[in-house]
């Protein structure tokens, strides 16, 4: 699997997608299908840390185009927003560049506007998908100005909303890099001790701070879960479910923000309306 860059920046991950959800059973989430990417692409970390001028991350934002114009092909189903699924046609079709840049000439077509002007083409190519959720990009910056202490309680907080109990904040006690621990009830009969630690970081999260978090709760919890406002480095993404150790969950800013809406922690929901003009075509 390979990733032209030959062609148009939107389309470049179209061909990777609908092979690695291919490999992947048909459907993936949205970061399995990521990490699959940066695995047969050979994503490097320098590669993942470029950001465009709005701050996204520059690998994000071409896999994000490719996703709406596979969506748009009718090739991908985004219907779940938790799970991201082939359709038929992207099942059984096969296809190639020419393919792409001829589905992709025809949907960049559909770019305009709702009085049948077409935007101006410097519109179309700055037009950031995320920016619809300027929300999330807010939300990681106060997240990232809150002291330690702030943002050791906050994640206290989510925990709680999550369904831990006993959930502590060591503070600084200096005990290992340990943030803090809670309980987990996995049902009336089975309960699960886990140990967290949490970073405010702009950054990647390396594989030794995954073995040293490791080190740190060995023989005190079954599972550890280590947050952060930054990502996380291929290595320390393997390292995480190494076998034969105790197993560490991820949560980067990304998931970060997805816990805070749900829980609708720091967030107020808003209900937007968009006039639907085909349903009152047949009353002119």
């Amino acid at each position: 699997m390979k990733r032209n860059e030959a062609l148009p920046m939107h389309v470049q991950f179209f061909l990777p997608i609908l092979e690695a959800l291919r490999e992947l059973g048909g459907s993936a989430t949205p970061s399995e299908l990521k990490d699959k990417l940066i695995e047969t692409l050979g994503i490097t970390d320098e590669e993942l840390e470029e950001k465009l001028k709005n701050g996204m991350s520059r690998i994000d934002n071409q896999i994000t185009w490719s996703k709406i114009y596979l969506v748009r092909a009718g090739l991908l189903d985004t219907s779940d927003p938790e799970v991201l699924s082939l359709t038929e046609e992207g099942l059984s079709r096969e296809l190639n560049d020419n393919d792409v840049l001829l589905i992709f000439k025809e949907i960049h077509k559909g770019f305009v506007s709702k009085r049948g002007k077409r935007k101006p083409q410097k519109q179309v190519d700055l037009e950031d998908p995320e920016e619809k959720q300027p929300h999330a990009a807010e939300l990681l910056e106060i997240l990232r100005s809150l002291p330690p202490e702030g943002f050791e309680r906050l994640c206290q907080r989510l925990l709680r909303s999550s369904g831990f109990k006993k959930v502590i904040v060591k503070g600084r006690s200096g005990d290992g890099g340990i943030d803090g621990e809670g309980i987990l009830e996995i049902n009336p009969l089975v309960s699960v001790k886990v140990i967290f630690q949490s970073k405010r970081y702009k950054d990647a999260v390396s594989s030794s701070q995954i073995r040293d978090f490791r080190g740190a709760m060995q023989g005190r919890a079954e599972k550890g879960i280590f947050i952060t406002t930054g990502r996380f480095t291929s290595d320390a993404k393997a390292e995480a479910i190494r076998e034969g150790v105790p197993p560490i969950e991820l949560v980067d800013g990304d998931k970060l923000v997805q816990l805070f809406e749900q829980r609708q922690l720091g967030l107020k929901q808003k209900v937007i309306y968009e006039v639907d003009h085909s349903f009152f075509d047949e009353y002119r």
